[in-house]
């Protein structure tokens, strides 16, 4: 994972260099609709793999195979529908919104049609990583990670040799690549795991009916977040051109970066979830899902806390030139992802019910106010930063939502989540980011200080997440946590053996 971690980083340098500010705002601008198509993928991964832990968990093979096949029918006809809604919808934004240079406006197209097509293949992939996570298959998930990272490298210093638009050609690459992925998924698991083999008569109306209707829910509340992240950009590209959109872009991929280690926890963390849920075992369900919001944001923290404090450093070192309101944006965006982390177990849990209908909607709706509320607040004059202190603000009202239906919905204790959870998260992070500010009081700007940062914060952050901020229970599973994962690094055949 920190491999992949520190690819995406540099190839991000070397993408901005090789297509320029404008060209990578661009690209993220339209681009940026399939690349937000990522987290809507990872939701419906998480619908379809809920059937199938929950199935996995009862030992009901056979409605397990079912969950498959009714999931490859349900994702195509998805796919057909998203494909179908962006053309459509990309002949108005072309036209009318998006504020893009004329002689770059063809180029614009061509690649949007290349990410149309990228998003057909993603969506069709998803019964696929949902069989994956299904059987905690992370060491193979950890492998895909690299190679399409250094693949997406190779693509990014190839720019510096390419002649013809750079831009168009890399997204062309991009799309490929997601070809060749989904390729390898359906051959891995066909010859892997019998029950994800495509065969008519594990075709269940009754079960597709369900898993469309559950799936369709779940879209609704991952859309939201799609429409927030696109929104703002394209609020955002209206007032400022795409410049501020290459900003955003390279803000969002540091959050991306940051988080990686925590999204990958919670995704190992959720098929024992679903089991125990499809098992009737719901005090360990909620036992879990507590544990992986403080899980989640403690490792969250080892990296936000030393680059939120240094980030205009970081930055430099990292790109040397960046578009101004990039270290605001970083900033606040990160911050809005530790907001999330804290009670993204609680979301885990909920849908692990299963009673998802309400609860997606409001969230929907809430997401969906960042939209009219940064175009009022640029309208009225405020700077862009003031767009993402406001989502910032939206995530926190987010986050009580979650703790409120969590409640109703599971029965999880708003008293303990708010003692045991919220308190003892806070207070450890709270005093190692302190701790971690003293660097920049006593020493100047530079490497040495970004190192004393990054050190005080991780370990005074690690000694009081040990004697503060875990539970006898949670550090043992902590450490069993751990435990699996160096045991499946060390398999003689890591890949073909991970189960």
């Amino acid at each position: 994972m920190l491999v992949t971690m520190l690819i995406a980083l540099y190839a991000t340098r070397l993408v901005l260099n090789g297509l320029g500010a404008v060209d990578y705002g661009i690209f993220n601008l339209v681009a940026g609709i399939v690349a937000m198509l990522s987290f809507l993928n990872s939701s419906m991964t998480l619908s379809t793999q809920r059937y199938m832990s929950f199935f996995l968990g009862s030992g009901n093979l056979l409605q397990l195979k079912k969950a498959f096949n009714s999931g490859i029918w349900l994702h195509l006809f998805i796919s057909v529908i998203v494909v179908g809604l962006l053309e459509l919808s990309g002949i108005y934004l072309f036209n009318h919104v998006l504020n893009i240079p004329a002689e770059r406006l063809g180029a614009a197209r061509v690649i949007f049609h290349f990410m149309t097509a990228s998003a057909f293949f993603t969506i069709v992939s998803v019964p696929y990583d949902a069989m994956i996570n299904t059987h905690e298959n992370m060491l193979l998930l950890a492998v895909m990670g690299i190679v399409e990272s250094v693949i997406k490298l190779g693509l990014a210093v190839s720019l510096a040799y390419l002649g013809g638009d750079k831009l168009v050609i890399y997204s062309a690459g991009l799309a490929l690549l997601l070809v060749a992925l989904l390729l390898f998924k359906w051959s891995y698991c066909t010859a892997r795991y019998p029950e994800s083999r495509i065969s008519a008569k594990y075709f269940d109306r009754g079960l597709l009916r369900e898993m469309f209707s559950y799936s369709g829910w779940a879209m609704v509340g991952a859309s939201g977040v799609i429409a927030k992240t696109q929104g703002i950009a394209m609020v955002l590209n209206v007032f400022f051109g795409t410049v501020i959109n290459a900003a955003f872009a390279i803000a969002n991929q540091v959050n991306a970066q940051l988080s990686y280690f925590a999204v990958t926890m919670l995704q190992a963390l959720n098929p024992q979830l679903v089991k125990s849920e499809g098992s009737g075992n719901r005090e360990r369900m909620v036992m879990l899902s507590l544990m992986a919001c403080k899980f989640a944001f403690y490792l969250l923290s080892f990296f936000a806390i030393p680059a939120i404090i240094e980030m205009p450093y970081i930055l430099h070192i990292w790109l040397k030139n960046y578009p101004d309101h990039t270290v605001a944006f970083c900033r606040l965006i990160i911050a809005g992802s530790l907001v999330y982390q804290l009670s993204g177990g609680l979301q885990m849990a909920v849908q692990a019910v299963g009673r998802i209908k309400t609860f997606q909607l409001v969230l929907f709706s809430l997401l969906l106010l960042n939209i009219p509320g940064a175009y009022l607040l640029l309208r009225a004059g405020f700077p862009p930063a003031a767009v993402l202190t406001l989502s910032l603000l939206i995530e926190c009202a987010i986050a009580a939502y979650r703790m409120l239906a969590a409640k109703r919905l599971t029965g999880i204790p708003m008293r303990s989540f708010m003692v045991n959870v919220v308190w003892h998260s806070l207070l450890p992070v709270s005093i190692a980011a302190g701790i971690a500010l003293i660097p920049t009081y006593t020493m100047e700007e530079g490497f040495m200080r970004l190192l004393a940062t990054g050190c005080l914060a991780v370990a005074s952050l690690a000694v009081l997440i040990r004697f503060f901020g875990l539970s006898p229970y949670e550090l043992q599973k902590l450490t069993d946590m751990v435990g699996k994962a160096l045991a499946k690094i060390t398999r003689k055949s890591p890949v073909l053996n991970a189960n």
